[in-house]
C-alpha cells in the first residue's frame, strides 16, 4: 500500500527546549506546554514534506516520534498529538522500515523480514493512537463500526478526515503486511468504512490520497474476495485527476498493484514512466512524498523480468 509522507510535526519546534520544560514540576505546568505543542501540530504544515532527502528525514523522526509519546505521556487526550503519532508512526513503518525490507529481501531476506516485523510492530502503536483518536470523537466506535451500527462514523466532520485516513491507513497497512492473522484481517470493512466516510468528507483531502488508499484495496483482492480492477482504476483516475498529474504515488501503486497482477506489462512501464517524469518540484509539499514514489518506481521497473512472466 502506498502511504504519502506528510508527518505532522512541530512547525518551530526547539524539542530539546521542549523536553527541558516537560521536566519541570507541575502536572497543569506539563499538560499545558503539551496541549499548546499539540495544538500547533493539528493546525500546522510538516517541516519534511517538502524536503528532497529521504535519509535526513529518515534520520531525524525517530527522535521527533519519541517526543511526541513524551507529550502524549502529559496530555493522552490532546487529539493533535495522537493524529500526530497515528500519522508518524505510520509513514515512517512504510517509507523507512517496510520499504527499506522490499529494496534488500534479494540481497538479504532475514533482514526483510525482520524489518517487516517491525513495520507490522510500528503500524499496530499507530492503530493504537488512532483508535484513541476516534474514541475522543466517539467513544467505542471500533466497536460500533464492528456491530454494524448504522451512523457509527456520522458524528465525524471534515476535520477529523486526516484523524480517520491515518487510522485507517495504519490499519490497512498492518493487515497487508500481515495476511496470516486472520483477526486482523477480519477489520478490513472496518477500514473501508473509515475511508469510505472520510471521502464523503472531503474527498480532495491532500490532493487525492484517499483514491491512493482504494487502489490498493480495490486492486489488491481477488474478485472473488469483493476487490475490483474497475474501481482500483476509477481510484487512480480521481486521484490523478484531484493531484493535477502532480502526484506519483496513485501511479506507482497501481502498477504495482493491478498491472503485476493482471500481467499487464505494457501499462505497468507506462504508468512508472510517468511517474519519474512528474517534477518533484511542481507541488513543493508533496515533494518528499514524490521522491519516494519515484525510488519505488524505479526499484520496480528493475525488477520486471522478476515480476511477468512474459
Amino acid at each position: 500500500m502506498q502511504i504519502i509522507l506528510k508527518t505532522i510535526f512541530l512547525r518551530n519546534s526547539a524539542l530539546l527546549v521542549i523536553l527541558s520544560l516537560l521536566m519541570l514540576p507541575g502536572c497543569s505546568t506539563k499538560r499545558f506546554i503539551a496541549d499548546r505543542i499539540g495544538d500547533s501540530m493539528a493546525g500546522g504544515a510538516s517541516i519534511y514534506a517538502s524536503d528532497d532527502d529521504p535519509e535526513l528525514v529518515g534520520a531525524a523522526l525517530p527522535f521527533g516520534l519519541k517526543t511526541i509519546e513524551g507529550l502524549l505521556a502529559e496530555s493522552p487526550h490532546n487529539q493533535g498529538l495522537l493524529l500526530a503519532a497515528t500519522s508518524g508512526f505510520t509513514q515512517y513503518g512504510y517509507a523507512f522500515v517496510q520499504t527499506e525490507a522490499d529494496f534488500v529481501e534479494d540481497a538479504d531476506p532475514l533482514r526483510a523480514i525482520a524489518l517487516r516485523e517491525r513495520a507490522g510492530r510500528l503500524y499496530r502503536r499507530a492503530m493504537a493512537y488512532g483508535i484513541r483518536g476516534l474514541d475522543e470523537i466517539r467513544p467505542g466506535v471500533v466497536d460500533m463500526i464492528r456491530k454494524e451500527i448504522p451512523g457509527a462514523l456520522a458524528p465525524f466532520t471534515k476535520k477529523d478526515v486526516p484523524l480517520l485516513y491515518w487510522t485507517a491507513a495504519a490499519w490497512g497497512a498492518a493487515i497487508s503486511i500481515n495476511k496470516t492473522d486472520s483477526s486482523l484481517s477480519a477489520d478490513l470493512p472496518l477500514v473501508e468504512a473509515m475511508i469510505r466516510r472520510a471521502i464523503e468528507l472531503d474527498e480532495s483531502y491532500d490532493l487525492g490520497v484517499l483514491h491512493d488508499f482504494l487502489i490498493a484495496y480495490e486492486g489488491g483482492r481477488p474478485a472473488a474476495g469483493g476487490g475490483s480492477v474497475e474501481r482500483a482504476r476509477a481510484g487512480l483516475d480521481r486521484a490523478v485527476e484531484l493531484s493535477k498529474g502532480r502526484r506519483a504515488a496513485p501511479l506507482v501503486s497501481f502498477a504495482e498493484t493491478v498491472d503485476v497482477s493482471m500481467q499487464n506489462r505494457e501499462e505497468f512501464k507506462e504508468l512508472l514512466d510517468r511517474a519519474l517524469a512528474i517534477d518533484i518540484n511542481a507541488a513543493p509539499e508533496q515533494r518528499l512524498s514524490n521522491v519516494i514514489a519515484q525510488r519505488r518506481a524505479k526499484w520496480l521497473l528493475g525488477r520486471m523480468d522478476r515480476l511477468f512472466l512474459e
